[in-house]
């Protein structure tokens, strides 16, 4: 029986990353604080002065554990490229990647004809018996596991692999033989000697396919004859980390993907009078576009207000004739981690620019360029420049990094998507004729908010979906905030998650993405939960020590791969606490929230409440009372009161009238399944 690729690789290198080490599995530990004072200003501000509380009951329940750690991260925890404060250790590394990449598009064929010139250098302190590639196309062969139902249109055809320009065959015998060989979604070139510590190596691949209509899980394809939308399409380097090694999942089309840095040098091949947009800075715009549609992008770029480059009456003259009718669009992208492209004879060109910050340091603002292709079918897209620009800025201010890259693009896909699909610089949505404007904006703003997780934070989205989906939705929605005030936009994620707990259909965050129990557990596990999460985490925290650690990690892990514990240490560090009530109880178990005023007690300037916690997962009760001269009190009952077993506690504040209202959580910052018993008001028993 042959080996999988999986399977090979674990038997060829077992041990060579992690090597030996620390066994046995171990809480988070708890970092030094470093913004206590900040943490305990910030509660202070947002709920009002902390008071004791004291247990009146004990009942038994499940309480939270230290979350265990995989050994495989506690022992890069001991070679010293991670450490348990959330920070990369001294000795972290990555490997590195340069493309040079050119596709050819047959758009009458639906074929692409590509050719692969990739130079990898091994910075990880091993040597390497064998490179693994991605074929993410082969989900559309006959033979492929997934988890969706695809069109089969045959997958990659490999034509040639040549290393260091020596072509070399298939073999059937990795162990003993180099070569290489296909196992559904991989390719493995084993080598004639392992590729050393520090030294580089340069290989080939030439490779064609039938293009999908609606391919890679609605991700790329084609619509009309007039749009292509290319993704996933070329042999993409798997990673190779300090905590697994080789990463050699295969693409299932649920669970996304996990991506390293590179540098991309694409030349896309297309007829005369095809309109592309990539990932990366076009080169050479004057050889490719007619000379007006140049110069009106390049007005476009300057301008702060939409402006378009390319309307109906150009269609037939977008670009040059090019050399003997083929066009070669020349692209160029660093310190990215995926290419995708788009060529259409049909869609309208809107650009503009927009602020993203002060990038260099200079003290002065810096811009990117906002492009927008869409065809007169989708009327409602006239406004995604706007909407593009305005989700870009904000963004790029929540999360204290500025947008890096020189292009943002969105691209109109109805008929081949119908939400949105997001890669370095480029977006694919549908065309939302049958929805909102809002709506189109609430797309733009998830799709664009992956360009910090996982497209500058790379994540891996095919086994820990929710960090990337998860955070990239809790952005989204304070996009919306600021965008549409006066609504609460994180409650809709709330309520989703809840009606879902309450009828347990739910899966545990931290099981690996494509093994939930169905798509339902799959999606509120990746975007609705998590979100709440981030909700909830924010009021338990305060505000700014929140913001202080959000930013933080994506500042510390930008072009870099953090795993779970990253974040979770990342959390502790800034905060100066220890969470692991938080983490185990909300992303290792599917335990739920439920807190109830049981009992209001008032006397002569004084106020005694009772709050009884029904559920299991752990959370601060957050109480806000209501005078009879209309002046409100916070008080606040701190996450250790459950964490012994009570079920039951109370905290008593001076007030300076009569109590009239005492209402758990008013803000809904916490996903309680039952709010029902969260208010008490004067007369109530």
């Amino acid at each position: 029986m042959r080996l999988s690729i999986s399977t090979f690789l674990l038997v060829l290198t077992a041990g060579l990353v992690t090597g030996c080490g620390s066994t046995q599995p171990a809480a988070l530990t708890t970092p030094p604080a470093t913004t206590a004072d900040a943490t305990e200003a910030s509660a202070t501000e947002a709920m009002g002065p902390r008071v004791d509380r004291t247990a009146v009951s004990m009942l038994e329940r499940p309480l939270p554990q230290p979350l265990e750690v995989p050994n495989t991260f506690l022992r890069a925890i001991d070679q010293g490229t991670r450490t348990n404060t959330g920070l990369p250790g001294p000795g972290y590394w990555q490997q590195e990647t340069d493309y040079v990449l050119t596709a050819r598009l047959d758009p009458e064929a639906k074929r692409l004809i590509g050719q692969a010139k990739i130079t990898y250098t091994n910075n990880a302190p091993v040597r390497l018996p064998a490179l693994v590639l991605e074929l993410a196309q082969n989900l559309h062969k006959g033979s492929a596991v997934r988890l969706e139902t695809v069109e089969v249109t045959g997958g990659i055809e490999i034509d040639r692999v040549a290393v260091e320009g020596a072509e070399i065959r298939v073999t059937d015998a990795p162990q003993q033989q180099p070569g290489y060989l296909v196992d559904g979604t991989l390719l493995a070139i084993v080598l004639e000697q392992p590729l050393a510590v520090g030294a580089s190596l340069t290989f080939e691949v030439d490779w064609q396919f039938t293009i999908p209509q609606a391919g890679a899980g609605e991700r790329m394809g084609y619509s009309e004859d007039n749009l292509f939308f290319l993704a996933y399409w070329y042999p993409h380097m798997a990673v190779f980390d300090d905590v697994i090694g080789w990463y050699a999942d295969p693409f299932r089309a649920q669970g996304e993907f996990y991506h390293g840095f590179g540098t991309f040098d694409l030349t896309v091949q297309v007829p005369e009078g095809w309109l592309v947009l990539a990932t990366g800075e076009l080169l050479n715009p004057d050889e490719v576009l007619a000379p007006a549609v140049a110069a009106r992008m390049r007005q476009a770029y300057a301008s702060d207000a939409p402006m378009q480059v390319v309307g109906p009456d150009d269609f037939d003259a977008v670009t040059t004739a090019g050399t003997d009718g083929l066009l070669s669009y020349r692209f160029r992208a660093e310190q990215v981690r995926d290419v995708a492209f788009s060529a259409t004879t049909a869609s309208i060109w809107d650009a503009a620019r927009t602020p993203v910050g002060d990038l260099d340091g200079d003290g002065v603002t810096d811009y990117t360029a906002i492009n927008t292709l869409y065809r007169e079918s989708a009327p409602r897209w006239a406004q995604a420049t706007d909407y593009q620009q305005h989700a870009i800025t904000f963004l790029s201010e929540y999360t204290g990094f500025p947008y890096p890259w020189p292009h943002m693009t969105a691209l109109e896909g109805g008929g081949i998507i119908g939400g949105g699909m997001e890669f370095p610089m480029m977006t694919i949505m549908g065309d939302y004729n049958s929805r909102t404007d809002e709506d189109l904006y609430n797309v733009t703003a998830h799709e664009l908010a992956h360009m910090w997780i996982p497209m500058i934070v790379s994540t891996n989205e095919r086994r820990f979906s929710w960090i990337d989906e998860g955070s990239t939705t809790f952005a989204e929605n304070q996009a919306r905030m600021d965008r549409f005030p006066g609504v609460n936009h994180n409650l809709p994620d709330q309520q989703n998650y809840l009606f879902i707990a309450q009828a347990e259909r739910e899966g545990e965050l931290m099981r690996w993405s494509d093994f939930h129990y169905d798509p339902t557990a799959f999606g509120i596990a990746s975007y609705s939960k998590p979100a709440t999460l981030l909700v909830a985490l924010r009021a338990v925290l305060g505000e700014a020590t929140f913001n202080e650690a959000y930013q933080a990690f994506i500042a510390t892990w930008a072009y870099k791969h953090p795993y779970p514990y990253d974040l979770f240490n990342t959390f502790e560090r800034v905060s100066g606490q220890d969470l692991d009530w938080f983490w185990h109880s909300w992303y290792a178990t599917t335990w739920t929230h439920d807190h109830a005023v049981s009992s209001v007690e008032r006397g002569d300037g004084v106020v005694t409440v009772a709050v009884e916690d029904r559920g299991q997962a752990i959370l601060p009760a957050l109480l806000t009372l209501t005078l009879e001269n209309g002046e409100t009190m916070n008080a606040r009952i701190e996450a250790d009161a459950w964490t012994s077993g009570a079920t039951t506690a109370q905290v008593t504040i001076q007030t300076p009238a009569p109590v009239t209202r005492v209402e758990l959580d008013p803000a809904q910052a916490f996903p309680d399944l039952d709010r029902s018993n969260n208010v008490w008001t004067q007369g109530d028993s």
